[in-house]
């Protein structure tokens, strides 16, 4: 049974449990609403959101559940935002894309297209983030600016950096973010790394050893954690609570699609693959058809955002077929050991089965 932690005293819950956040449409505040009566933190990526969808989501969450939960952001790293899309690697990228496109019957999309599609800036999503107000905002990819960070504190709202190496730790702790994940590269979905490659990420288990001896603020460990062995063990290294995505990405409650939710229960291997294939940023993904025959050009793969904003038709048209062979099907190492089943059926897993 989980004990108290400074992670649970700090957010206000019963137990030091935290679901991973998702973008994109794949959270739901059905999901954080489930994980919050548990006793865990639920959490909602706003990766994609404009300002009016994140008063939104904030709206519907707060309509569901008056527990503590989180909203997460994306940092943009140095000089992203500033990046122009250039006419020869989009047509290249186009070219090798275009068989999949007609694979799913849709439109190739033409470079102003996807020029004027570019996601809704950090300034944008930082100024809703401050008028909604969460008890918790979780950050990936960097550190929010200090006046930024000042004007978190000032209202109360408590901050959890993620890093996926010591480097990042430190620095996430000398910025003064009050919690940090230790993103291990077991972890699906994007390796937030930003101070190193994420060729460079450390196991889970090597970054919560290394963490929980050389930062002040507590350490929360994310990256294959299924159940309550996964969970004791981090808790054994150092770790003071977990952060769950893949398993809570298959519970009924997740905004994931059917055919992904299906794919990450399928019998077989579940094998992942880091690529960057899907969206110009390594991320952690099943292989399927598209991770392969993208994934083995990588030169033809544009940077982020374009490459995601340049597959997102494609990828959409797919998911709407049910075609799980051309989705970005995001899952972590232990996917093999995740189940369907309720988000109160998994925080029981996480908190008392030890078998």
């Amino acid at each position: 049974m989980l004990t108290s932690t400074r992670v649970s005293e700090r957010l206000g819950i019963r137990h030091p449990i935290i679901q991973g956040p998702f973008g994109n449409g794949l959270s739901s505040a059905e999901l954080v609403a489930a994980v919050n009566r548990a006793g865990g933190l639920g959490s909602f990526g706003l990766a994609g959101f404009t300002a009016d969808g994140i008063v939104d989501v904030a709206k519907k969450i707060r309509g569901l559940t008056d527990a503590p939960f989180a909203l997460n952001i994306w940092v943009p790293l140095s000089g992203e935002e500033e990046t122009r899309l250039d006419l020869s690697a989009f047509e290249r990228a186009l070219q090798r894309l275009a068989p999949l496109y007609a694979d799913v019957g849709a439109s190739l999309p033409t470079f102003e297209e996807i020029e004027r599609s570019r996601p809704p800036s950090f300034a944008e999503q930082s100024r809703a983030l401050l008028e909604v107000r969460p008890p918790v905002a979780s950050f990936v990819f960097g550190i929010p600016p200090a006046p930024f960070l000042r004007e978190l504190k000032d209202a109360g709202i408590t901050t959890i950096g993620t890093a996926t190496n010591a480097a990042e730790g430190e620095a996430l702790d000398a910025a003064g973010l009050d919690l940090i994940v230790a993103s291990g590269m077991e972890a699906g979905g994007h390796r937030s790394s930003f101070l190193k490659s994420p060729a460079e990420s450390l196991s889970t288990s090597a970054l919560v050893r290394q963490l929980s001896g050389r930062v002040a603020a507590p350490v929360i460990a994310g990256g294959g954690i299924v159940d309550a062995r996964t969970v004791a063990a981090a808790m054994i290294l150092g770790a003071e609570g977990v952060q769950v995505g893949t398993a809570f990405l298959a519970t009924h409650e997740s905004g994931a699609p059917e055919a992904h939710k299906a794919a990450l229960v399928a019998p077989g291997e579940r094998s992942t693959v880091l690529t960057t294939a899907f969206t110009g940023r390594a991320a952690r993904s099943l292989v399927n058809g598209f991770a392969r025959e993208i994934g083995a050009h990588a030169d033809d793969v544009l940077a982020f955002p374009w490459q995601h904003v340049l597959t997102r038709p494609l990828r959409a048209a797919a998911t709407a077929q049910g075609r799980a062979e051309l989705m970005s099907l995001w899952a972590g190492q232990n996917t093999p050991l995740v189940t369907r089943r309720s988000a109160a059926e998994l925080m029981a897993l996480l908190i008392t089965d030890g078998s």
